[in-house]
């Protein structure tokens, strides 16, 4: 990243972090100074997730993104509808049920 004499940020997106990481899980934890985020693939008929990713950020950047995503998900449903999103009376669940008998 670098600031120009306008006050705008440049950044930089290497080649091999544009292609990105699959994750459909989140696992976040966090102490009295980091927010700790992992990103995880989770597959039907696999017994174990595979952790793809881990971020960890101050507080002030955690509330930074959980606004950001807040926006981003308002702009993404005016457009697209409502994201419906399953759930039990333990909470929400994954997007898929995980059998063990599954390939």
């Amino acid at each position: 990243m670098e600031n120009n004499n306008k006050g705008q940020m440049q950044i930089e997106l290497p080649q091999d972090v544009a292609k990105g990481e699959y994750a459909n899980l989140a696992i976040i934890a966090h102490s009295s100074s980091d927010f700790i985020l992992d990103f995880a693939a989770l597959m039907p008929g696999v017994p174990k997730a595979t952790i793809r990713s881990r971020i960890i950020m101050a507080p002030e950047h955690a509330k930074r993104l959980l606004m950001a995503l807040q926006e981003n998900i308002i702009k993404y449903e005016k457009e697209f509808g409502t994201i419906q999103i399953k759930q039990t009376q333990k909470g929400i669940i994954a997007p898929f049920q995980i059998n063990k008998n599954e390939a």
